[in-house]
């Protein structure tokens, strides 16, 4: 049987009617790019926004019916509100902003102003931390792995979400592999390994496949896997953020009520001008900078024991002072990370007690420790903008 294309895709949900209750879903143009891969259709419907609590039974109903399709093995349909949408048959939706679903009680620092109405927290997950860079390459996404793993050994329950919905990599440090479960037929069983509960978008699609999505399926499939997973009671989520300052940084930062961001970068000055295009994202929208992480910050000959400094050293130390952020540590260039984290077995986890893996726990433990002062922010109102 030949693939399902996105033609069938659109003239299935033809028969799902709009808010009007006169047209469809896309005559009306509320549905987004559809994306297929491996069987799975992803897309979003934009809702007016007052109307966007009401028209669930709408998207359910989407939903229900595309995996229904012969060769469809599951749906993935969030609502985005934009408040012209569904107007008219003719009407060009906007572009549309995520849709909360829920809320929690969350951390922030007592100087930072109430959050915006549409910071929706996640049930049961006490702080939500981004690990962040300006660049690529500055080993960000193996720095929140061994802190996720460093607060769990410091005896918090820990969940880890990776942000990367283009180039997840995850799945590969922690070797999970499979596909993750869902509880009727949507909530996501979060994947497990190493006492971590953790999501990506790489146990969504084969890892060769390229994720071509605009903006707004970002925003949908993101904050999807972040409210729409069962994470039970967990201490502190970790979110691994792709590089730089795009549609997930903001996303996150505008959408969801972060405790912080930890800024990892290389100690040369290139890295560092592009770790401070993150951090001072981060402060525009009024997240807590936690500190800087220097990764790569030395080599240590395996050898003969003798120091070098391959990218520099300091910069990153020297940075936080600067602007005054904490500085949480510095992280060697060894080969005992690098082997460890092709091999699906980071160091936390699989040496505990080497060095290396002491230094990630003090980081955590600092990182842990400026969110624990923090006061508990109020639960805002559920406010559709």
């Amino acid at each position: 049987m030949a693939g399902i294309t996105k033609e069938q895709v659109l003239d299935t949900l033809k028969t799902v009617r709009g808010p009007d209750l006169e047209h469809n879903i896309v005559e009306l143009g509320m549905v987004s790019d559809v994306f297929i891969s491996d069987g799975k259709v992803y897309f979003s419907i934009t809702v007016p926004a007052e109307r966007a609590k009401d028209l669930e039974p709408m998207r359910l109903a989407a939903e229900r019916i595309i995996k229904e399709m012969p060769g469809v093995k599951g749906a993935m349909v969030a609502l985005t509100a934009d408040k012209k949408a569904g107007a008219a048959p003719t009407a060009r939706p906007t572009p549309p902003q995520p849709q909360p679903h829920a809320h929690s009680h969350s951390h922030a620092p007592a100087q930072q102003q109430p959050p915006r109405a549409g910071k929706i927290g996640v049930p049961g997950v006490g702080a939500i931390i981004a690990v962040a860079s300006g660049k690529g390459g500055v080993g960000k996404s193996t720095t929140a792995v061994n802190l996720a793993l460093g607060l769990l050994a410091n005896g918090l329950r820990v969940g880890l979400l990776d942000a990367d919905i283009y180039g997840p990599s995850i799945p590969r440090l922690l070797k999970i592999s499979g596909k993750p479960k869902q509880i009727d037929g949507r909530i996501i069983v979060p994947m497990e390994n190493y006492g971590l509960k953790v999501m990506s978008m790489g146990f969504l699609v084969e890892e060769e496949t390229a994720m071509i999505w605009r903006g707004p399926m970002v925003q949908s499939a993101l904050l999807q896997m972040l409210r729409e997973v069962a994470w039970g009671e967990l201490d502190v989520l970790v979110v691994d953020m792709p590089p730089g300052t795009g549609d997930v940084q903001l996303t996150m930062a505008q959408q969801v009520p972060l405790a912080g961001a930890v800024i990892v970068s290389t100690p040369q000055d290139l890295a560092l001008i592009d770790a401070r295009k993150g951090l001072n994202m981060f402060r525009k929208v009024e997240v807590p900078v936690l500190g800087i992480v220097e990764n790569m910050s030395y080599f240590i000959a395996p050898d003969t024991g003798a120091r070098y400094d391959i990218f520099g050293h300091g910069g990153a130390r020297k940075e936080a002072e600067r602007i005054g952020v904490p500085f949480l540590g510095e992280v060697p260039l060894t080969m005992g990370i690098r082997e460890t984290s092709d091999a699906g077995t980071p160091l936390v986890a699989s040496d505990p007690d080497g060095v290396v893996a002491g230094i990630y726990r003090e980081i955590a433990a600092k990182v842990w420790a400026q969110v624990g002062n923090m006061p508990l922010r109020a639960a805002p109102s559920i406010v559709f903008e």
